[in-house]
């Protein structure tokens, strides 16, 4: 059944009417990329991209998430296949009880595998263990003429390729076979430690990295002059069984429960204005000393997911999240550009992540290389946002750096471009397997990623 309904990424940025429909079998599923009435066609999952890369005005948005099966595990090597609509959280669910956790995770469990593998999503582990499409094996994909096919590294490995990092345009991701990790408990022993400015957080990071598997930094980007780019940082590793306090030890692959709370509808636009943030942000930094906890995997993988319907606090007109990554040999300067533009513009917000990053993706359009990487989100106040993301797109072309597809919603085609030097690859690929362009999203149509769709 196909309804009309108005959708966004998870930002709300600039909803769009779209014609959606969510198949519970997969020869429903093919039948809705089959669709005469479909011109075009893209996979949702659960919404959490945050710009329009799962939205597909005027074609068909096809939701995957009834499409929620687990195949197979086996016990005792962590490979995992399942359904592309298995969210990580049920992963998470069935099988750290049993001692095996995600290989890696993004700030949310509400993403689905197949969008996992679309995004080739990353987590505070980059630098030690890589991206998510590293541990993937084998990916099963519908494509444009109905054929349901296998791609692996060893097996059409150029869709493979197209596949990781791909958002969806290659082919519908059906089934993903994945290599899970072994834990021994579900916490982390977490060590905590400031930066009173942004170079000595790069310097923490750099001689902490070998040492922590999970590194990542709260960032105050609102902070000026000397106190620019002040971190708290949180440096982390699997917790073993004799880390946990005592009242935990008797079951340690079971994590409290959390209380979850709401946000029951959109705040005004006054409620993050920069006196609000700048206030926030000094509050954190502040309460935020040198120490080490152990923490639960909720608390420390999850922070926002307690918290139902967050994107509302940045009221009706939404949000952009901007995820800027430089090479190492940029990373201070270029910081300090970006820094430096947010806080002029006022439009800085209490969320803001600092990442050291590892190894270069498989995928022709992984996002992840070698550098740092900074995500922030940026309330939507029109045009002078739509400022300030020009002017960081040219602090990142100037600097070599890249921006994430999964976050996106404002660049343009000639700026993607420059900064993912496979796009062309990736055309040829799907020009291959979806020569008529079947899979099509409103960003690839935005992005001129797929032209005349």
């Amino acid at each position: 059944m196909i309804r009309q309904q108005t959708i966004a990424g998870w930002g709300n940025y600039k909803p769009q009417p779209c014609r959606v429909t969510r198949p519970h079998t997969l020869e429903a599923l093919g039948r809705a990329v089959a669709c005469a009435d479909a011109r075009t066609v893209i996979a949702r999952g659960l919404g959490r991209s945050y710009g329009d890369a799962a939205i597909n005005p005027p074609g068909h948005t096809v939701e995957t998430t009834a499409l929620n099966r687990m195949r197979a595990f086996d016990e005792s090597t962590g490979v995992l296949c399942a359904d592309a609509g298995v969210s990580l959280g049920e992963v998470v669910a069935h099988l750290l009880p049993r001692g095996w956790f995600l290989p890696t995770t993004p700030g949310t469990r509400f993403v689905t595998l197949g969008g996992a593998v679309a995004a080739d999503v990353h987590g505070k582990n980059h630098h030690r263990d890589g991206s998510f499409g590293k541990a993937v094996k084998r990916v099963e994909l519908l494509l444009a003429d109905g054929r349901v096919v296998n791609a692996s590294r060893t097996e059409n490995a150029e869709l493979f390729r197209a596949t990781l990092g791909g958002m969806g345009l290659a082919g519908m991701i059906t089934a993903v076979e994945l290599q899970l990790r072994r834990t021994e408990t579900a916490y982390c022993d977490v060590t905590y430690r400031r930066a009173s400015g942004l170079a000595r957080a790069l310097e923490l990071m750099e001689q902490t990295n070998a040492d922590y598997r999970h590194s990542v930094a709260w960032i105050d980007c609102l902070a000026r002059g000397a106190a620019l780019g002040r971190c708290v940082l949180m440096l982390g590793n699997d917790a073993a069984v004799d880390d946990l306090p005592e009242h935990h030890r008797h079951r340690p692959l079971q994590p409290p429960r959390r209380r979850s709370k709401n946000v029951p509808f959109d705040f005004p636009p006054c409620v993050l204005g920069p006196t609000t943030v700048r206030a926030f942000n000094k509050l954190y930094y502040a309460r935020h000393g040198d120490a080490r906890k152990v923490v639960d995997f909720d608390t420390f993988f999850y922070p926002l997911d307690s918290i139902g319907h967050w994107n509302r606090i940045y009221g009706k007109r939404g949000f952009i999240q901007y995820q800027a990554l430089l090479p190492p040999d940029q990373a201070h300067d270029g910081l300090v550009e970006l820094l430096e533009a947010i806080g002029e513009a006022q439009l800085g917000s209490f969320l803001a992540v600092l990442k050291k990053s590892g190894e270069s993706g498989e995928g022709l359009m992984s996002y992840m290389f070698p550098g740092y990487t900074l995500a922030l989100d940026l309330p939507n106040t029109g045009a002078p946002l739509e400022r300030l993301v020009d002017k960081l797109d040219h602090i990142l072309l100037n600097r070599n750096g890249r921006l994430y597809l999964a976050k996106d919603a404002t660049t343009r085609p000639d700026t993607l471009a420059a900064m993912y030097p496979n796009l062309d690859r990736l055309r040829q690929v799907k020009a291959t397997y979806d020569p008529n362009h079947r899979f099509v999203s409103a960003q690839a149509r935005r992005l001129g990623i797929v032209e005349d769709a």
